[in-house]
């Protein structure tokens, strides 16, 4: 899958300190906002029988549900076998599906949930990559200027901070790692995510504050005292 959404790790501190970039705020503004879903008549052609119709939903949310499974998993392998038994499980369950939320919120929670499944019953490790950096965000100003030079300070750096963000992120739960990649990576605001995990906005925002304290802590070190 040729993008994959993650935080990239030259931002983080910023990101957590000084609040949300502007094309996130945005967005999640427009999600806030009441809409119909616009895939109620894909939703009802697929309960009608029509398979092309389900295709079609595959294909519009394969390439956001690959962003949000692989931030969680960091593995491409399980990534791709979680899509497959994702919108498997979607396709057989889309009949029972009455629409009291979106599709968007209901095949989310499907990912999410099977995600976290898999997380706490195999155990496994969380990382970012700095490769896996969104197109918006390769193209920024502070991006180019931080990866113009190929100096040795500058790398060693980037690799450190790489190193102590991995750390960071595998030490939270998976539970506030759903949180932090919903919230921070898929620019979801506390109530869709509120929906999405069938917890309170206050649990979403407990969580995320509790999430962005302890990364915020174990990366200020590296903030104050970097490798060059």
């Amino acid at each position: 899958m040729d993008q994959v959404l993650a935080i990239p790790a030259r931002r983080i501190s910023d990101l957590l300190s000084s609040g949300l970039p502007a094309r996130v705020k945005s967005k999640r503004e427009a999600m806030d906002q009441p809409r119909t879903d616009p895939d109620q008549e894909l939703v009802k052609r697929t309960q009608a029988g029509d398979a092309s119709a389900f295709d079609e939903l595959v294909t519009k949310y394969t390439p956001r549900l690959y962003g949000l499974v692989y931030n969680m998993t960091s593995n491409h392998e399980d990534t791709n076998d979680l899509l497959q038994d994702i919108f498997a499980k979607a396709y057989k369950a889309i009949r029972g599906f009455r629409g009291k939320s979106s599709f968007y919120t209901w095949v989310h929670s499907i990912a999410v949930n099977m995600t976290l499944n898999f997380l706490k019953k195999r155990g496994r490790r969380f990382q970012l990559s700095l490769d896996d950096v969104d197109a918006s965000v390769q193209n920024d100003k502070e991006f180019m200027e931080a990866t113009a030079t190929s100096s040795p300070v500058r790398e060693a750096d980037l690799s450190e901070l790489q190193r102590r963000l991995n750390e960071a992120m595998m030490k939270l739960s998976e539970d506030h790692r759903a949180v932090v990649t919903m919230f921070h990576i898929q620019g979801m605001p506390h109530a869709e995510i509120s929906k999405i995990l069938r917890v309170s906005e206050g649990t979403v925002r407990s969580r995320l504050f509790y999430a962005n304290r302890q990364l915020q802590n174990y990366l200020d070190e590296f903030r104050k005292n970097p490798v060059s």
